[in-house]
C-alpha cells in the first residue's frame, strides 16, 4: 500500500511541474504587437525614413516585390528603401486582414493589402499600383517580432500596349549584368 501511495505522489508531482512548465498563452499579446507593428510599418512609410523601414526587418530577411530580384538581408533592403523613399510622388499604405500566430509563438504572418503611389522610372510618370501582400514574422530572442520574409504581388496588369522601345528597353535592362565581375562571367560563357 506504501508504494501505492508514494507512486500516486510521484504522479502528482509529475503532473504539477509539467503544468507549471507549459508556455504561457501570448498568443492574443502576440497578435496585438505585430498590428501595432504594422501601424508603426505604415507611420514609416508616411515619414519616408529608410532606418526606421529597414528596423522591422531581421538581419536574414528576404524581399520580394513585383519587377525587381529578390533582396536578401537587411541591408540589402535598407539601400533599397532608401532609394524608394527618396521618390516624392512615393505613398505606401498596407493593412492586414488576417493575422496568425503560430501555437508556439516563435512565427507569424499577416496577409492584407497595400495601396502604392511612385514615380515609374523609366517614364517619369507617377502611376499607383495595389496588390496583396504576405509578411512572415519571427520573435527574436529579446522578444521583438520582425519580418523574416516580406512579399508583395501587384494587381495591376501588365500593359500588353506598352511601346515597342520600351519592350526592348526593359528586356536589355532585364538581361544587362548587374556588376563588371558579372558582366565578365557572361563573356565567358
Amino acid at each position: 500500500m506504501k508504494r501505492i501511495a508514494i507512486l500516486c505522489a510521484m504522479m502528482a508531482a509529475a503532473l504539477m511541474t509539467t503544468a507549471c512548465n507549459e508556455a504561457p498563452d501570448t498568443h492574443d499579446a502576440d497578435v496585438k504587437a505585430i498590428n501595432k507593428i504594422e501601424t508603426q510599418w505604415n507611420q514609416d512609410f508616411a515619414a519616408k525614413d529608410a532606418n526606421m523601414l529597414a528596423a522591422h526587418y531581421a538581419v536574414n530577411a528576404v524581399l520580394m516585390v513585383p519587377g525587381m530580384p529578390a533582396l536578401s538581408g537587411k541591408e540589402a533592403i535598407r539601400a533599397s528603401l532608401t532609394q524608394m523613399v527618396a521618390d516624392p510622388a512615393l505613398s505606401l499604405k498596407f493593412q492586414a486582414s488576417k493575422i496568425e500566430v503560430a501555437t508556439s509563438g516563435d512565427v507569424a504572418f499577416t496577409q492584407g493589402t497595400y495601396t502604392m503611389t511612385m514615380t515609374d522610372p523609366v517614364t517619369k510618370k507617377v502611376v499607383s499600383d495595389h496588390g496583396s501582400y504576405v509578411t512572415g514574422y519571427r520573435k527574436q530572442p529579446d522578444g521583438a517580432w520582425k519580418a523574416v520574409a516580406d512579399i508583395a504581388t501587384s494587381e495591376v496588369p501588365m500593359h500588353a500596349s506598352a511601346p515597342a522601345h520600351a519592350k526592348k528597353t526593359a528586356t536589355k535592362a532585364a538581361t544587362k549584368p548587374a556588376t563588371k565581375a558579372a558582366a565578365k562571367h557572361q563573356k565567358r560563357r
